[in-house]
């Protein structure tokens, strides 16, 4: 029975499993944003973002735990000085997974996972709808018209 068994085996044994997610973790926090197959990509969003969450409490034990998962000195000193800072205040969710569509050689689904703080074209795109304001050609074409004929009678009545 597979009772409570749900994760992706990814068709590799647990320490290859183990290796591959490690390497993409560390890829993932060195580069902000790796290009992979769906399924890793959401097999490493549930490995990545607990250790990111552990990284928010920067104590020995903590990087010891994260250092046990990772295995790399560099990507976890800029996961404790760098990313934990950007994401101090976010309650969770700190990868977004966007699928790219397929693979030409075996119709594999790719995607690409990122880091939600670092993209820099999302961030910019919310701030330019926030300021956007609604407008139309039709009001301005008729606010601008009255305030023209007021403007030609004054200048005519001091003509005159």
């Amino acid at each position: 029975m597979r009772h409570n068994k749900k994760f992706n085996h990814l068709g590799r044994t647990a320490d290859h499993r183990a290796a591959l997610l490690s390497n993409l973790a560390v890829a993932l926090i060195q580069h902000k944003r790796i290009t992979t197959t769906l399924a890793k990509a959401k097999a490493l969003k549930k490995y990545v973002e607990p250790l990111i969450t552990r990284s928010k409490n920067d104590t020995t034990n903590s990087r010891r735990v994260v250092f046990r998962y990772l295995q790399n000195k560099e990507a976890v000193t800029e996961l404790f000085k760098e990313i934990s800072v950007k994401v101090a205040d976010r309650p969770g969710g700190y990868t977004r997974v966007i699928k790219l569509g397929t693979r030409q050689g075996d119709a594999a689904q790719i995607a690409f996972i990122e880091l939600v703080d670092y993209d820099e074209n999302m961030a910019k795109s919310s701030k330019a709808e926030a300021k956007k304001t609604r407008r139309s050609r039709r009001s301005t074409k008729k606010a601008d018209a009255p305030a023209e004929a007021a403007e030609n009678v004054a200048e005519e009545a001091k003509a005159e």
